[in-house]
């Protein structure tokens, strides 16, 4: 786990310049820096590394290989570089690795097997660029999912790549220019899909894909080498034709060859425990495979409506694990909250980004990589949302049984341009302007009146992001899944994980994510994920081999934080008060205050609208300590 950095072209000082985009993500590699400036073309590479495979000097960055053909930045691991390597060798009998790096073994796949063939093969979680000194073009990859992040854009007339953002900022010629029409859609999720930054001319490398740019670096070639709709359709077309109990132990031994392959390590290694069904399995799988306890991580609160820290300890007993929890303190959030502009370098407002950048500071104090549960509500079904998207739809259909289709939407559409302020009318015309599960999961998470208002100041990429046509699966809950692995899986739960890790140089693996068990995911029948009962069904199945079913039978929790009643109390609710006041030298180009002051009374009076105000102010946030304008 490291943070890479590119420039391809001419620029000015470029060993100086490849420095400061380096020393921008300290936090992402306190290990060792590393610059490599290629002698016959305008190519430099920066590298941070934080030690986790071959902690030699065998594994520095950037690398040369063998041949001197080929020069890498990586940042990820490779979970079966062992297996391929062993392939190499057998079939090359010259090739001798220097060292036991994953990163030695892409150089010399990609040398061997071509690129396109190596990111078919590999299984991991990854952002790394090679360079080809031969034919002068660079390859720039992602993982799958997304789990490691990756911008690029032109800058100054070159070609620049890094992972953060911050990283970009700190090149002089780089003008912060905001993309207005990014401010829309962020404000119906709380965060910025990819491909798109909070920067013009500033992108994301989208999950499953690679770019080739040539020289003169000037422009470039975005390739697709996995993608989850194919892999969604192809699944759901050749459905798993045994048994549930037949599923589940062929998943459960799929999980278990992910989660043997992701401890591997030669630094201390954990697993974050939230008492939950994932975090609880993937432990549960962990210590099945560990000849000593495992060690578990989590964080509590005074609350019990959100705290799962009492569950959590008791199934980690029940495992024989070694445990460590911290029940949060005011200072913590307020302490917290000051460190989210630098951990996320850009607009970010899942409030679940401060238990989990809490429960990774205190896991670095005791361990360097930890194994998290998350991917199991989008691949197996698990949000009540999804259920309640159905539902809602065959209630509606009952009680406006008249109006069908393009009929409800049109008259939904005319409500809502005459409702105005009226909070009736607007909830009205949400409700008729959906005809599609689809339509209904992206209405619902947009229903409140005043931050609608306040997103009419904007435009927004929703045609561009809204990446499949409504119905591309047969039944809701496919559609629903698949959605939340287009978006909000990669660009915000997986942001969450790795910024939040990363910010105290903590690594972070999803066993979820592995290739085969996603793939094998989506061949399941619906009714072994959810049988209009039973959530996460098949999961269940296997955890329950391991922990009885009495200690975990309780309501879904999720990894939630009380933000209504942080947000009204004392000491946020000054912090928050005293930030809405500075919106209008902050960004009063872009947010209107008189909005933001009615969210702000709707909050203190009525209780409602939390997220929409935390949305506001980690905006606000990220503009104070950037000094964008």
């Amino acid at each position: 786990m490291c943070g890479i950095n590119g420039i391809l072209g001419h620029i000015d000082n470029v060993s100086d310049r490849i420095h400061q985009m380096n020393d921008r993500v300290l936090h992402r590699g306190p290990d060792a820096e590393g610059i490599w400036l290629c002698p016959e073309a305008p190519v430099a590479f920066g590298h941070r590394r934080l030690s986790i495979i071959d902690l030699s000097e065998n594994g520095a960055q950037p690398m040369v290989s063998a041949s001197e053909r080929y020069v890498i930045t990586f940042n990820g691991e490779i979970y079966n570089y062992i297996e391929i390597a062993d392939e190499l060798t057998k079939t090359d009998l010259s090739l001798r690795f220097r060292g036991t790096s994953d990163t030695e073994l892409l150089l010399e796949a990609v040398e061997r097997l071509g690129m396109t063939e190596t990111l078919k093969r590999i299984k991991g979680m990854f952002a790394f660029a090679i360079y080809d000194r031969k034919e002068k073009y660079c390859y720039i990859a992602r993982d799958r999912m997304g789990e490691k992040p990756l911008y690029y854009g032109m800058v100054g007339g070159a070609f620049v790549f890094a992972s953060d953002l911050a990283s970009i900022e700190s090149l002089p010629q780089f003008e912060r220019k905001i993309d207005t029409k990014v401010l829309g859609t962020y404000f119906k999720g709380g965060y910025i899909p990819a491909p798109f930054s909070i920067y013009q001319g500033i992108y994301k490398l989208e999950p499953g894909h690679f770019l080739t740019v040539k020289e003169p670096f000037d422009a470039w070639k975005d390739d697709i080498y996995w993608d989850i709709r194919k892999v969604a359709k192809e699944g759901t077309g050749n459905l798993f034709k045994g048994s549930f109990e037949e599923a589940s132990e062929s998943l459960e031994g799929l999980i278990k060859n992910s989660i043997k392959g992701q401890m591997i390590s030669d630094v201390p290694l954990g697993a974050f425990l939230s008492g939950g069904i994932d975090s609880s399995l993937t432990v549960a799988l962990m210590q099945s495979m560990s000849d000593k306890p495992v060690r578990t991580f989590t964080i509590g609160f005074e609350d019990e409506t959100y705290n799962e820290a009492v569950y959590a300890a008791k199934t980690a007993e029940h495992l024989g694990c070694e445990h460590t929890q911290m029940y949060v303190s005011k200072i913590d959030i307020l302490d917290t909250i000051d460190e989210i502009p630098t951990a996320f370098s850009e607009p970010f407002a899942d409030s679940s980004q401060i238990p989990t950048m809490l429960v990774s500071r205190m896991t670095k104090e005791h361990v360097t990589v930890s194994l998290s549960g998350d991917a199991g509500d989008e691949f197996f079904c698990g949000y009540n949302s999804y259920r309640d998207v159905r539902r809602g739809l065959e209630i509606l259909s009952q009680k406006l049984p008249v109006l069908k289709g393009k009929t409800r939407e049109t008259l939904g559409n005319v409500i809502y341009k005459a409702g105005g302020n009226n909070a009736f009318m607007h909830k009205l015309s949400v409700v008729l302007r959906v005809n599609t599960p689809e339509k209904w999961y992206r209405n619902i998470r947009e229903d409140n009146l005043l931050l609608d208002e306040l997103i009419r100041h904007a435009d927004a990429y929703d045609d561009k992001i809204n990446t499949y046509d409504d119905g591309f699966l047969e039944g809701a809950e496919s559609n629903l899944m698949l959605m939340d692995m287009l978006q909000y899986l990669p660009d915000d739960i997986l942001v969450k994980v790795d910024r939040s890790g990363m910010m105290y140089s903590l690594e972070s693996r999803i066993p979820l994510l592995d290739r085969d068990v996603m793939e094998f995911a989506w061949t399941l029948p619906q009714e072994y994920k959810y049988d209009g009962k039973t959530t996460k069904r098949i999961l269940k199945d296997i955890l329950y081999r391991y922990v009885p079913q009495e200690m975990m039978d309780r309501p879904k929790k999720g990894f939630s934080v009380p933000l209504k009643t942080w947000l009204t109390g004392d000491e946020l609710g000054e912090w928050a008060r005293t930030l809405i006041d500075e919106i209008p030298d902050l960004m009063g180009e872009y947010i209107d205050k008189k909005i933001v002051d009615k969210m702000w009374n709707k909050l203190i009076t009525t209780g409602e609208g939390d997220r929409e105000i935390w949305k506001i102010l980690m905006l606000a946030r990220w503009f104070e300590v950037r000094k964008v304008r």
